[in-house]
């Protein structure tokens, strides 16, 4: 029977091993486990998704019935998509893009169609929020599928009066066709200007840049005649990679630099043999009378796999790239930006199956950045689209087909078998050109948890920048 000293000692003996172990727990926490004043936003941009694509999508990929990622997150809201006319005090414009849609994600500012984070009329430089994080300690990257010097990655860390100049040999006046598309001549750094998109990304901050867009890397750099923008990135500390499989390997890489394309990455899925939108045929009485003869609708198409994309990384694998560079202890946290580019590319050249590939794309980057944020507190995830875009879902047979005379669409039509079985028309009419138009509709923005209660469930595309701004807390 042990005494009640005894006692007292052995309970006071459990007890201090009980509070070293507690204190060891805390220790380990700390160093194993996100501080969890760590704060973090991943932005992910569906360019041209809005919800004409994302049902068209649904409708394909999951099935009328199905859910997408998308539509599991808890939030969902609707934004008004802003832009001016390039002059000072510019009228509105009610159809925007990617240049100054992405300028007012990345700095909560309006400007006019075309320009990379700067001022209309003045061509004033305007702060984004990747260089306010990075001011702050934060770290930063960019993904996209397009070109990282296109207009969607480049307004997050570039100052550009015009999109088109993103490499040195881009800055002089571009002409295509003898038409003049744009000029940056008085932007050269030797006239006192900041370079071209490329070069001011070699020399940026940025802790991740992956995408396509090697061919803007390979210029020389102004008055260096050995050594290209690429080299000036290498040299400024970016380990560059240019496969999926260099990509895999490049896990303890401080500064990750991946160009896997000479220009946009090649897209997921395509039309059979390549098959886009076409015109439906009208019969010849059609043309003595639009209420004679008849009309043969084009083809009905499946979606296939694109041959181009074999050896590409995924936005997953490059999403789940930058996830991993990004994380680093004793920092205060990260922003990253995530676009699916071709949502949009593919519907300007009317190919709905590029898009709806796209689309999948994006979904399974946000399936990586929930998992992310499911284990690491304090972090926000939006999604949104930068503008609408062409496409319309439309009835496969006319509502009006009862009428005896040819119905039709004016403008180019895929009919697209679903995996579901039934027939899904997709169509685009915006002009008579050779690439559509972008839209001037609302787009969507959804979120995670993180989101409710920040994000209104209506908000114009500016304030979008201050509700990321204020989760990061910075000034």
């Amino acid at each position: 029977m042990l005494s009640k000293q005894w006692k007292g000692l052995l309970i006071a003996a459990c007890l201090n091993a009980s509070f070293s172990t507690l204190a060891w727990a805390e220790d380990y926490m700390e160093t194993a486990l996100p501080s969890p004043e760590q704060r973090n936003v991943i932005l992910i941009i569906g360019d041209g998704m809005d919800d004409q694509q994302i049902t068209i999508a649904r409708n394909y990929l999951v099935g009328a019935n199905g859910r997408l990622p998308l539509d599991e997150l808890p939030m969902r809201g609707a934004v008004q998509i802003l832009a001016i006319e390039n002059k000072p005090d510019g009228k509105p414009l009610y159809v925007s893009d990617s240049a100054n849609t992405a300028t007012s994600l990345a700095t909560g500012e309006i400007t006019s169609r075309g320009r990379i984070s700067t001022g209309t009329g003045d061509n004033k430089i305007l702060p984004t929020i990747v260089e306010l994080a990075q001011q702050q300690g934060f770290r930063t990257g960019l993904v996209s599928t397009s070109s990282v010097t296109d207009a969607t990655p480049a307004a997050f860390v570039a100052h550009m009066s015009t999109r088109i100049c993103q490499s040195p040999d881009l800055m002089q006046a571009v002409v295509y066709r003898d038409i003049l598309m744009g000029d940056c001549a008085q932007e050269t750094k030797d006239k006192g200007g900041l370079g071209s998109i490329a070069e001011q990304m070699a020399e940026s901050k940025l802790d991740v840049i992956l995408g396509g867009g090697s061919q803007y890397f390979e210029p020389l750099t102004p008055g260096n005649s050995s050594q290209t923008v690429l080299g000036a990135a290498s040299a400024a500390g970016f380990r560059t990679v240019s496969s999926a499989a260099e990509l895999s390997e490049a896990e303890s890489a401080e500064r990750l630099l991946g160009l896997f394309s000479p220009d946009t990455m090649p897209v997921r899925l395509r039309g059979e043999n390549g098959r886009q939108a076409e015109s439906p045929e009208p019969g010849w009485l059609n043309y003595i009378h639009r209420y004679l003869g008849d009309v043969t609708q084009p083809a009905v198409m499946v979606c296939e796999a694109n041959p181009e994309f074999s050896g590409m990384p995924s936005l997953k694998a490059m999403t789940d790239a930058a996830l991993q560079t990004l994380q680093k202890a004793g920092s205060p946290g990260f922003f990253l930006m995530i676009e699916s580019a071709s949502i949009d590319k593919q519907s300007h050249y009317r190919k709905p199956c590029g898009s709806i590939g796209e689309v999948e794309q994006l979904n399974e980057a946000l399936a990586s950045a929930t998992a992310f944020a499911d284990s690491h507190p304090n972090t926000l995830i939006l999604v949104t689209a930068d503008h609408s875009q062409a496409a319309q879902i439309v009835p496969v047979e006319s509502l009006f087909k009862l009428f005896p005379i040819p119905i039709f669409t004016p403008g180019k039509l895929a009919r697209i078998k679903t995996p579901e079985g039934s027939l899904m028309a997709i169509n685009y009419a915006t002009n008579n050109f050779s690439a559509e138009e972008h839209t001037g509709a609302n787009v969507p923005i959804f979120g995670n948890q993180e989101a409710i209660g920040r994000v209104p469930t209506f908000l114009t595309q500016p304030q979008i920048f201050a509700v990321m701004r204020d989760y990061l807390e910075l000034d």
